[in-house]
């Protein structure tokens, strides 16, 4: 294939990943996978590598790694991350950093061990999951949306310091995709929030349900990895184009009652 990439994915090991990871080797390009046990993927039949991002040894490891395979590396894409679920005063403190340890800190290590090797090349992309939750934020997903928020922050900000150095940057940002995703961590229940935060999970499983597969985020990454210039931002299912309408169409308040009102959050306990 006369445009081949060689890519890097981290969080391959399930379900975004995984299909970012399937996607572009039918492509046609040289990907490696990551995951914090390494080995293969043996649904998809993909090589990872190990990988934690909350570790800048295993970092650093694993991009030499990379490098001893592949030569060089074109294409990032950071898709390691996990939701804590909760209240904001349900969520400890130490849960809330060890989910930007590795949904913001995790990235910018990513970053920081690619861009010397991106720099020497002249060119590159990386490119990064983001979240709808990243563009307006949910109830009850607090840190979560915070760290994609200062995810959004970073590429932006990286995205004019790399563009005269020839690397490109971009971010796709999925609404409710159906994977494991949601079968994460819950705080610690405070029963003062229960009535809304348990019809706010009601919702989002409902959401879930309807969701699309895996494959309608990995098709986007499929056109940035080909595309010269790429959009920093690209949203993936119908509310995540829809929700950020909306907040720049309606006034503040009519758009808070809307959502509000989507997640039976004024009703009475």
């Amino acid at each position: 294939m006369p445009d081949s990439k060689t890519i890097l994915v981290t969080g391959a090991s399930s379900g975004i990943g995984t299909a970012i990871t399937s996607r572009l080797s039918q492509d046609g390009h040289r990907v490696l996978g990551t995951g914090r046990a390494g080995r293969q993927n043996d649904t998809a039949g993909i090589e990872l590598l190990q990988l934690d991002v909350r570790s800048n040894d295993s970092v650093r490891s694993c991009v030499d790694r990379f490098l001893e395979r592949m030569g060089r590396i074109d294409v990032l894409i950071n898709n390691a991350g996990y939701l804590q679920s909760g209240a904001i005063e349900e969520v400890t403190v130490e849960e809330a950093q060890a989910e930007f340890e590795t949904n913001y800190f995790g990235v910018v290590r990513m970053i920081k061990a690619v861009l010397p090797i991106m720099r020497g090349q002249k060119s590159g992309l990386i490119a990064t999951t983001s979240s709808l939750a990243g563009i307006v934020p949910l109830p009850f997903w607090g840190h979560y949306n915070a760290s994609k928020f200062a995810v959004e922050g970073l590429m932006e900000t990286l995205r004019h310091e790399l563009r005269p150095l020839g690397i490109r940057v971009a971010m796709v940002e999925p609404g409710a995709i159906k994977t494991p995703f949601y079968a994460q961590p819950q705080a610690a229940p405070m029963s003062a929030y229960s009535p809304w935060r348990d019809r706010f999970f009601k919702t989002m499983k409902g959401f879930e349900d309807k969701a699309p597969g895996p494959e309608v985020v990995a098709r986007v990454f499929s056109r940035l990895v080909q595309s010269d210039n790429p959009p920093l931002r690209n949203t993936v299912t119908r509310e995540a184009k829809l929700f950020p309408l909306l907040r720049r169409l309606l006034p503040a308040a009519a758009f808070e009652s809307g959502l509000r009102m989507g997640f039976n959050l004024d009703k009475a306990g």
